[in-house]
């Protein structure tokens, strides 16, 4: 049988856009003489849409796009992921479904099983269970549909169940019971840098395990802070990859599932720090892009964290679009300044530069008296860091920018950061990378010519908030920092397992509680571009009050 398979990007929401693509691409596929097209989970609606499934006109415009889509489904049939309603009086009103369209109607339904309610997910709110195991019959073959439960065996998962424990309620498995000759699944799995692999061999060894060849098909594009890295496949019934999608761009190929070998094009190859970048550049393009902005502004300090956030949105939105303001206090060194110059013609994007030396002083001047007998301190620190905010919210007030948060996430974890200052931002850029992979992303934007200056590289990161200050004068050595925080927070270990890795017991103590002592602070900063399996934000809930034990 001939399968298209179709990546594309989806708007959460906007039903014309979707509904619009996916019809333009099932007459794709039928001029390419297929007889089965798949489109990812959730398609006509977009993943994911939260509470909007609690609206009965949310569901109602999901149904008629379906029955729009299905009428073009004459000669060819369509799998497309929707919700879709409950007619049981028990459960949840919804089921999150594959419709699969043939004939001009809905020839059936078919429910995702497994409903992730980890991390980021949050489906059993809204959806129930599916119960009905039933194939497809299309011309000659049977077909067994999952949504995204191939995907399901996650490393949260794996620990609390152990993986061979998982088959036995893994959909799959009852599937197969029925001798299907082809799995077919649909997804909508985020990209996540550090469980990437494991997501394919997941389906590689589902297909070997179960010796039936398996079709995923994920989606592409950003939803806020979920990116969608695309990347569906094809594997035979031996785990072997016979065709492999592009990622990070929509894509659309037609598969012979009689051809079992095929070019197993491995485009999954690029080293990590290139993947982390070419996700981060699709979610700052499809933020502006499904928001209805256009242009950005941010503070460019000189600075490594500021520099690789530029250079990132000038490969998402082009020069023309981002307007900088480099904002000198006295505490600026002459290199700060001439780096961030440099850098911004290197790029070609408009700039301009607003010293902060008088303002700073009318503020000390104007707290004088209630701050008299008191010492300098973080205080006059803050106060300039929410200056320079100040300037760029006026700055996006007045052309209509949005201002690029350029924190990172080893600040973001330890409340290295001013509130109202720093912090400000529509959307935060690093805040799921590492201040490690910030210059290892700087290093990967340089290999081809020297765009960011080599000295905002190799000089010691400092927010020169006071005489020849350095990050390391308030945290540990990054390269240290860095792997404690990845263990308590990614691999949510213990302090005392990390301790007993090997780290400085002082040191791992300290950098907890930082980390537990700022999660108000982290309440209150913007969208996070997800790129680990476990970023700031809506997959991190932890309660502000509580009091940890370390």
């Amino acid at each position: 049988m001939k399968i298209a398979l179709a990546q594309l990007n989806y708007h959460i929401g906007n039903f014309e856009s979707n509904r619009d693509q996916i019809i333009h691409h099932i007459e794709i596929a039928k001029g390419q003489g297929a007889e089965l097209v798949v489109f990812s989970e959730l398609a006509v609606c977009g993943y994911y849409p939260n509470d909007l499934l609690e609206r009965r006109e949310f569901i109602d415009r999901c149904i008629a796009s379906v029955e729009e889509i299905a009428a073009q489904c004459i000669g060819i049939a369509a799998l497309v992921g929707a919700p879709s309603i409950n007619s049981s009086p028990n459960g949840k009103m919804l089921f999150n479904s594959a419709y699969f369209l043939k004939d001009g109607h809905i020839e059936s339904v078919h429910h995702k099983t497994l409903l992730p309610t980890y991390d980021i997910f949050d489906e059993y709110r809204h959806f129930e269970p599916n119960k009905d195991f039933n194939l497809i019959e299309l011309n000659g073959l049977k077909l067994a549909i999952t949504i995204c439960e191939d995907l399901w065996f996650n490393q949260p998962v794996f620990s609390a169940f152990g993986r061979e424990n998982l088959y036995a309620i893994c959909p799959v498995e009852t599937y197969c019971k029925q001798n299907p000759d082809l799995i077919i699944n649909l997804s909508a799995s985020p990209f996540s840098y550090n469980q990437a692999k494991l997501r394919k061999d997941i389906l590689l060894e589902n297909a070997k395990r179960f010796e039936v060849p398996i079709i995923y098909v994920n989606q592409v594009g950003a939803q806020t802070e979920l990116i969608f890295d695309g990347g569906s496949l094809f594997v035979n019934q031996y785990g072997e990859i016979v065709r492999e999608m592009a990622y990070f761009a929509p894509d659309f190929t037609v598969i012979d599932t009689t051809v079992q070998t095929g070019n197993q094009l491995i485009q999954n190859s690029k080293e990590t720090i290139a993947t982390i970048h070419d996700a981060l550049v699709l979610g700052v393009n499809d933020y502006f892009r499904k928001t209805g902005f256009k242009s950005a502004t941010l503070g460019l300090s000189g600075g490594i964290d500021s520099a690789v956030t530029l250079v990132l949105a000038e490969k998402a939105l082009g020069a023309a679009n981002i307007h900088v303001l480099l904002m000198p206090s006295k505490f600026s060194s002459d290199h700060s300044i001439d780096d961030a110059v440099t850098l911004a013609k290197n790029l070609g994007v408009k700039y301009d530069i607003l010293k902060i030396h008088d303002i700073v002083d009318a503020f000390d001047q104007t707290l004088e008296q209630v701050f008299e007998g008191r010492a300098n301190d973080l205080t006059e620190e803050n106060i300039q860091a929410r200056i320079r905010g100040t300037l760029l919210m006026g700055l996006s007030n007045k052309f209509g920018h949005i201002l690029l948060n350029t924190s990172n996430k080893s600040e973001a974890a330890v409340g290295y950061g001013t509130l109202y200052g720093d912090m400000n931002g529509g959307l935060s850029v690093l805040g799921d990378v590492y201040k490690s992979d910030v210059f290892e992303l700087a290093r990967y934007m340089n290999r081809e010519s020297e765009v960011i200056p080599l000295n905002t590289i190799i000089k010691p990161p400092s927010a020169e908030l006071r005489p020849d200050q350095k990050d390391s004068d308030s945290l540990p050595d990054y390269e240290v920092l860095d792997k404690i925080l990845f263990n308590y927070i990614e691999l949510a270990k213990s302090p005392a397992e990390i301790i007993a890795m090997g780290f400085d017991e002082s040191t791992v103590s300290r950098t907890v509680l930082m980390v537990n002592r700022n999660e108000y602070k982290r309440f209150q900063t913007p969208p996070i571009l997800r790129v680990s399996s476990k970023a700031f934000g809506f997959g991190r809930k932890m309660p502000l009050v509580a009091k940890y034990a370390l």
